[in-house]
């Protein structure tokens, strides 16, 4: 039996990426953002954005649909430690505490939350806890880890170094949740380690772009994919993720390309490419999403749970 989920704070959508596959449907999603908006209406075109999720709760499609699971990576300017940390204190950061105000609302047997894991120091943990003290009223149970999402995408492991906080909830049942995010057999911490020259399914290399997007041991991981980082797409002094590559007996130095960058979060190539788009906005929505194998991961996690 199919699990119908709502998403707040859908971006581009990694998780219907991600879950797909697995035969979920998405019953609305939410987003207010120009650009990853056309991005929904483009490959989703059947399912619902209604908008600020602040203002769900008079709508009739999100009243009448129910869902069986709530996802949302509210923002995280207000938790980064790169920002000024307001915490709860920033309306941005407030949407987390609106988030549990939708699970309020609909009572989903599940939730997954995704934020930095500059949540945990927030205003020296009082955030977090707030947010948590909120679960607990709400009656659910629920586990929180950091996950990376080099150590995802099968024994090879991806190559994006991408830590996240993920807090998942079951209503009722702490056992649920923690059986999700902390699997006794497979921690994700022991990866068979790739040969130089060995073949693993990554998306991007230091070295050169297949069209296939397989990558060459050896080459290194790509640090975590900005939001910001069309901002410094000339700014070379600025080192993260700087391709150099070979050609004609000449080197060359450039950055990703939104492509590469699709890859490295597990996207399938040109997701984002829209008509007269521009790179800056691809940039900046590939920045905001969810890693796709993470999200994978955790949604098949979810489903194994849920059927037993």
């Amino acid at each position: 039996m199919a699990l119908y989920y709502g998403s707040v704070c859908s971006g581009i959508e990694a998780a219907t990426v991600a879950w797909h596959p697995m035969g979920w449907v998405p019953a609305w999603f939410s987003e207010i953002e120009d650009f990853p908006s056309k991005i929904l209406q483009q490959h989703y075109p059947d399912i619902p954005n209604l908008g600020d999720m602040t203002k769900l709760y008079e709508n009739e499609t999100f009243k009448k649909r129910k869902i069986d699971l709530l996802v949302g990576g509210t923002p995280c300017q207000s938790f980064s430690l790169a920002g000024e940390r307001a915490g709860l204190d920033d309306p941005r950061g407030d949407l987390a505490l609106e988030f549990l105000r939708i699970v309020k609302e609909k009572k989903p047997r599940w939730f997954v939350w995704e934020n930095v894991p500059g949540v945990l120091s927030s205003s020296e943990g009082r955030d977090f806890g707030a947010f948590l003290r909120s679960v607990q009223k709400l009656r659910y149970g629920f586990a929180y880890r950091v996950l990376d999402s080099q150590y995802f995408g099968g024994t090879s492991g991806w190559p994006q170094r991408r830590r996240r906080l993920f807090v998942v909830g079951h209503f009722r049942d702490w056992r649920c949740a923690a059986e999700v995010l902390f699997d006794g057999q497979n921690m994700l911490r022991h990866l068979t380690p790739l040969k130089e020259g060995d073949e693993g399914k990554a998306s991007v290399s230091k070295v050169a772009i297949g069209s296939s997007g397989s990558y060459k041991a050896g080459v290194g991981k790509s640090t975590t994919i900005k939001a910001g980082y069309y901002k410094c797409y000339n700014d070379l002094e600025n080192r993260d993720n700087l391709i150099i590559s070979q050609r004609n007996h000449k080197t060359y130095i450039r950055r990703l390309t939104p492509l590469e960058c699709e890859r490295l979060q597990g996207f399938p190539d040109d997701y984002t490419k829209l008509k007269g788009c521009s790179d800056g906005a691809r940039y900046k929505a590939i920045g905001n999403s969810m890693a796709v194998p993470v999200m994978r991961w955790i949604g098949q996690r979810i489903d194994k749970v849920d059927k037993r």
